[in-house]
């Protein structure tokens, strides 16, 4: 019964509580009541805090778009974090890719052209995948980890003690204003008792009643010294709190960095990735120029430092491999030799003849030819081949 009783007197000073800081706050807004404003230093803190909880909320929303650009796969990671299980692995678009120009170059016939450049690109793009799933969970570590840290747990803890110091406040300025009332009612009590009145019975009731505003009086002086007490250790709770939050800056700076840093070797990794495929395929096909009618020019492969270019170069599996000086001489003369092609091509025209690389044709030169050009021959197929992509055999 004694316990029944105490709630009912806590709910009864709760609501009276609620009832007092909702009737400060109305008569606040309504410019009735006066309000107790914070010091400047306060002011600027929890605004500087209110800015990194806006600014951190859109760059960690920004950044899983980036990461992940497809909004059902974001809903369905967030639904498997909150139920705190694994979310199940799944292909990204670049492996996904990948996985198609395989299988088409696989079905097109690896022997051809086109087929085994399908499937150098499709390798190629499932590293590409591979490095931009290490990029998502690298940066979601060390990078959207830490800054959602930041919104659910330190910010959430200030904007408590926030809430806590506005209630604070409304209690002061509540006890404020009943201490002035009360001091007016005395006040005009007082110089009603001045006047002289007749009767003993009124002379007794006045003094009871000035007793009373008095010890009323004095009750709100002691409510106004709590609320205070109250109102002071509440601001310097929340003050040294909002002073954490160059700390976060300085924290986050440090995960910026990290970010940065995966996002460099992500992008170090594709470069390296492309430059390599460049390097097999060789340069862009001339039939690309004819087909935006363009001038079909001549196909130089982008890296050619030492592919035939040292002046001697050593004999492997016992085949020795000529120098620059016989691509020229044999273009001289009307003799034919065995030659490797260093990386695929693809005809532009009827006139020139398709490669793979490592294959072993025929070539000799043809009077009038372009130099940059020599005949090759391998069965029944006949064309124009590239002498920047060959090696002479002996």
């Amino acid at each position: 019964m004694n316990i029944m009783d105490f709630n009912v007197k806590k709910l009864a000073a709760d609501a009276g509580t609620f009832l007092s800081r909702a009737v400060q706050f109305t008569e606040e807004k309504l410019g009735q009541a006066e309000k107790t404003e914070l010091d400047a230093h306060l002011e600027n803190l929890l605004s500087k805090a209110e800015c990194t909880k806006i600014w951190t909320e859109k760059i960690m929303k920004q950044t899983e778009v980036l990461l992940q650009p497809n909004p059902n796969a974001r809903i369905e990671e967030f639904v498997y974090e909150k139920l705190d299980r694994k979310a199940p692995s799944r292909i990204n678009n670049p492996e996904l890719l990948g996985q198609y120009m395989i299988d088409a170059g696989t079905e097109f016939g690896p022997g051809t052209a086109y087929g085994n450049a399908l499937i150098k690109c499709g390798e190629t793009q499932k590293r590409i995948g591979t490095a931009d799933r290490e990029l998502i969970q690298t940066s979601a570590l060390n990078f959207l980890t830490p800054l959602r840290n930041f919104i659910e747990g330190d910010y959430k803890t200030i904007a408590k003690e926030r809430k806590l110091l506005q209630n604070k406040r409304l209690d002061l300025d509540a006890a404020k204003t009943r201490l002035k009332k009360a001091k007016a009612a005395e006040t005009r009590n007082s110089q009603l008792n001045s006047a002289r009145l007749e009767g003993d019975n009124i002379m007794v009731n006045f003094s009871y009643v000035l007793n009373f505003l008095h010890v009323k009086w004095l009750k709100s002086e002691q409510e106004l010294r709590i609320t205070q007490s109250e109102f002071d250790r509440q601001a310097e709770i929340t003050r040294l709190l909002l002073e954490g939050i160059s700390s976060t800056h300085a924290h986050h700076l440090r995960c910026l960095n990290d970010f940065v840093e995966a996002q460099m070797t992500y992008y170090a990794q594709c470069y390296q990735y492309m430059l390599d495929l460049q390097k097999q395929l060789g340069s862009f096909p001339s039939n690309y120029l004819s087909n935006n009618n363009q001038t079909s020019l001549t196909p130089v492969p982008s890296v050619l430092p030492n592919a035939i270019g040292s002046s001697a170069m050593a004999s492997t599996s016992g085949v020795a491999i000529t120098s620059p000086s016989n691509l020229s001489d044999l273009t001289e003369c009307s003799g034919s030799r065995k030659a490797r092609v260093l990386y695929d091509y693809d005809a532009a025209n009827s006139t020139e003849l398709s490669l793979l690389a490592d294959e072993v044709i025929t070539v000799f030169s043809v009077v009038g030819m372009d130099s940059d050009w020599l005949m090759g021959e391998r069965g029944n197929q006949k064309g124009k081949v590239p002498i920047t992509y060959l090696e002479l055999l002996n």
